[in-house]
């Protein structure tokens, strides 16, 4: 299982959820989206449908009838209708629940950056965890550990 962390860095925390999710549509592949607050699923909800008609993301947010058809699912519960093997942690807040995933991307900021570090050494010499930190560099995304 692999972990990528994202420290934001003033990035939009939604254009990096869009880039994420639509590099993984590309693949075939689902995502589950969470978050403890429902204002940042509305929000991220308005965004995605706001990415214009040539990059549309198709997604919903959990509750509806359609929540194993969404090829991403935004929820404030780590539980996947969709069958998602990838689970993005858009609020900072580590969930354990994330390693049943095949994958998760833990998006954090300066605010939440205290937490993440604690994340980084929970999941050290864990069998099976593999952990890896990006950062923003002039624009782009590096991995640095």
């Amino acid at each position: 299982m692999l972990v990528d962390f994202y420290q934001l860095g003033g990035a939009p925390v939604d254009g990096v959820i869009a880039s994420i999710a639509g590099k993984l549509l590309g693949e075939e592949q689902r995502l589950l989206v969470v978050a403890g607050e429902e204002t940042a699923l509305v929000r991220l909800d308005r965004q995605l449908w706001d990415q214009g008609a040539t990059s549309f993301l198709p997604h919903g947010v959990a509750g509806g009838s359609d929540d194993a058809r969404q090829p991403v699912l935004l929820s404030m519960n780590p539980d996947a209708p969709n069958l998602a093997r990838n689970m993005l942690i858009a609020d900072g807040e580590w969930r354990e629940a994330a390693l049943a995933f095949d994958r998760a991307f833990y998006l954090f900021d300066e605010a939440t950056l205290a937490s993440a570090r604690l994340a980084w050494k929970l999941l050290s010499g864990r069998e099976g965890v593999e952990r890896r930190y990006w950062a923003r560099d002039d624009g782009r995304w590096t991995q640095l550990a």
